[in-house]
């Protein structure tokens, strides 16, 4: 125990300094002490524009991609998992082959396909190039789940004269729904924080990561600190009342045992 949380400490120390920070007057734009504790920086988390309109560009890239690769990987994973046909194998290994492509090797490959396609780079070249990554890591986690649930669930609901469409929607939805929120949470998360991808195919669009690299070279401004903190507290969120609607449905779920007097009672 005392191992795992000293791991833990460890792997939580970037967010806690970055938390500290958001909440910091700095003593110069290039300083990154502790200097004096303010709230001007969450009160005014858009002083400068240009990085709230990075932010504004990162989450529609995010959302756009998310909603894409969700739909795409969600139907590759049903297919390969509930279909035997030809060429099944050869494309699970396809799938992936941009998680264990480098990065560079893939923004310049993308960058080389845009240019020779005539292409303008830019938000639409930023948005293909997202969901192309994030397609094998949608695919991978579905499939996961697919190959965790109970086929006999189906078969039962079947055998009780629900149509395909009835027991999709009520049984097989209801069990793979928490895998693809998962997949669609990675897929946004993947999506919000690329760079090097992002930077061999923006042209000019400029995203929330490729402002603060740029911004690192003058002094990367506090508010910065806000937006890393408000993310990590959003999805932080999202986990916990996940978590919590999943125990409060598998209590829901456990059988009431009757009362012992009770049933003493009706036996007397």
């Amino acid at each position: 125990m005392a191992v795992a949380l000293l791991v833990l400490g460890y792997l939580s120390l970037p967010i806690v300094v970055v938390a500290g920070l958001s909440f910091n007057r700095p003593s110069s734009r290039l300083s990154y002490d502790f200097h004096e504790f303010t709230l001007d920086n969450w009160r005014n988390p858009c002083a400068t524009s240009d990085m709230c309109d990075a932010v504004v560009r990162s989450v529609q890239i995010g959302f756009l991609a998310t909603a894409v690769s969700t739909v795409l990987g969600t139907l590759m994973a049903f297919a390969l998992v509930r279909h035997r046909f030809r060429g099944r194998a050869g494309i699970n290994v396809l799938i992936f082959l941009p998680m264990a492509t480098p990065e560079l090797v893939m923004g310049t490959s993308l960058l080389a396909l845009f240019v020779a396609a005539g292409v303008p780079q830019g938000f639409w070249t930023i948005v293909i190039a997202h969901v192309m990554f994030c397609v094998s890591f949608v695919v991978v986690t579905v499939k996961a789940r697919l190959a965790g649930m109970d086929s006999r669930l189906e078969e039962a609901a079947m055998d009780l004269y629900a149509s395909e469409w009835q027991t999709f929607r009520r049984v097989t939805l209801p069990l793979v729904l928490p895998g693809i929120v998962a997949a669609a949470l990675l897929a946004f998360s993947l999506s919000f924080d690329d760079f090097i991808i992002t930077n061999f195919n923006a042209g000019t669009t400029v995203t929330f990561p490729m402002y603060v690299w740029g911004a690192a070279q003058r002094g990367i401004p506090p508010q910065v600190n806000v937006i890393g903190t408000a993310m990590f507290a959003i999805a932080l969120l999202l986990v916990l009342a996940s978590t919590l609607r999943g125990r409060r449905a598998r209590r829901a779920a456990l059988p009431v045992a009757p009362a012992v007097g009770g049933a003493a009672r009706r036996r007397s």
